[in-house]
């Protein structure tokens, strides 16, 4: 079960809908920390290993990292921070921060970067250049160390494309809703098929261009627009020279920062494979449960494990050997489907459990106990006496009502409750 990224409600559920006899969550916890997160830890030391002694031999390498909170927003506990070789499309590193470790959430992804870089350079791997999103604490620690950031393209044109769609609900606007997926479209097409900073400038200066319909520009890197030259069908779409529209839209797409962050774009790699993964961790880590720092450890290691072994699998097939491709709902695109995914790595994992760590478990519990965990976020706080808790307890529908009576005194009662 836990192998599989299940958690002991789900199967607590089954057996109690089956009217099976099942052993209490501490017994498991205990049968969990012994035996099977050891395994898991060992596991996942071995197989990092072996592929970043794989990787040595090719010199410095070019990965990708991002941040996964286990929750939205500012007020996560956890924050997992995962390096991706990209050229093997395997999972090099992955290390966890708790949000009382930083001094509050918004630093864990900095933490984390810090940590699997260190981890990396401990093996002897030098990192060529990193691919990941705009953080600015990232982009000043990544200049500090002197170490070559490209960004995703992805996030890049998703903060651009809201900004965009927002304008085209403006007035006087509604030419730029008709254009925002060709500028999608050249945001990746300025990127990818440049080879230079400066080139990718040049060619996303020529949109200011090409929106009004003029093609020639003054640039040696990109003298003019690469379509072919045709007469519009439709010239209400071009933005019109001094309208209010084509002012605001220059004003969004060329201004410093966004031309600095075109410059960085990877023409290269993207995080898309390592946005993959993220969604792969919620079948091991779902949201909506809580888990302990190792048992959140334990379920990323084994969503890095799932990934590295499926990281590649092939286009599946019909029986007559055609590709086989879903649809998006709405849009006419097609999507390869992948074969289905295995899982070797659970057969090796039971294997190590039964015949090595049931066996002799205390190396495989050192290698545990080696990992410093930080203290539990309520730890900061005095907890108070269960019946204290009780004795202070209102409810907010009573107080006030005639014929309740205060559970508390008056004087000590909460700021801004009702009645």
């Amino acid at each position: 079960m836990y192998f599989t990224g299940g958690y002991f409600k789900q199967l607590e559920k089954i057996f109690k809908a089956m009217k099976l006899q099942m052993m209490h969550f501490v017994t498991f916890r205990i049968h969990a920390r012994n035996f099977i997160e050891p395994t898991i830890i060992h596991k996942w030391n071995q197989d990092q290993l072996n592929l970043i002694r794989q990787l040595q031999e090719g010199g410095n390498v070019a990965v990708a990292g991002d941040m996964y909170a286990d929750t939205p927003g500012h007020s996560a506990k956890f924050g997992s921070y995962t390096i991706m070789h990209m050229e093997t499309n395997k999972i090099l590193d992955l290390q966890i921060v708790q949000s009382n470790e930083v001094g509050g959430s918004y630093h864990m992804e900095k933490e984390g970067l810090k940590r699997c870089l260190g981890k990396l350079e401990s093996n002897g791997l030098a990192v060529d250049y990193i691919v990941n999103d705009r953080h600015p604490q990232i982009q000043k620690y990544l200049r500090d160390r002197n170490i070559t950031q490209f960004y995703d393209i992805w996030h890049f044109e998703k903060d651009l494309s809201k900004k965009l769609d927002k304008l085209s609900k403006m007035k006087d606007c509604e030419v730029p809703k008709k254009w925002l997926h060709s500028i999608k479209n050249h945001v990746y097409w300025s990127a990818i098929s440049s080879e230079s900073g400066l080139e990718k400038v040049a060619k996303g200066n020529s949109l200011q261009n090409h929106i009004q319909n003029v093609h020639v520009h003054d640039n040696h890197l990109f003298p003019k627009c690469e379509h072919p030259d045709k007469v519009s069908r439709d010239p209400k779409k071009w933005f019109q020279p001094g309208s209010i529209a084509l002012h605001k839209v220059e004003k969004l797409l060329y201004n410093k920062r966004v031309l600095k962050d075109i410059e960085k774009l990877s023409h290269h790699f993207q995080t898309s494979s390592l946005e993959a993964f993220h969604s792969l961790i919620l079948r091991f880590a779902p949201k909506n449960v809580t888990f302990p720092f190792i048992g959140m450890l334990c379920r990323l290691y084994l969503a890095a494990m799932h990934y590295n072994e499926n990281a590649n699998r092939e286009q599946a097939t019909t029986t007559e050997g055609q590709a086989v491709y879903k649809f998006k709902k709405g849009e006419c695109t097609a999507k390869p489907v992948k074969i289905e995914p295995t899982y070797n790595y659970v057969d090796d994992l039971m294997s190590l459990l039964i015949h090595k760590v049931f066996v002799d478990p205390k190396p495989y519990a050192e290698e545990l106990h080696a990992i410093p965990i930080p203290p539990s976020l309520s730890s900061q706080y005095e907890k108070p006496s269960k019946e204290e808790v009780i004795a202070h307890r209102v409810s907010r529908f009573s107080r006030g009502v005639a014929g309740t009576q205060h559970t508390v005194p008056l004087d000590q009662e909460t700021v801004g409750g009702s009645g």
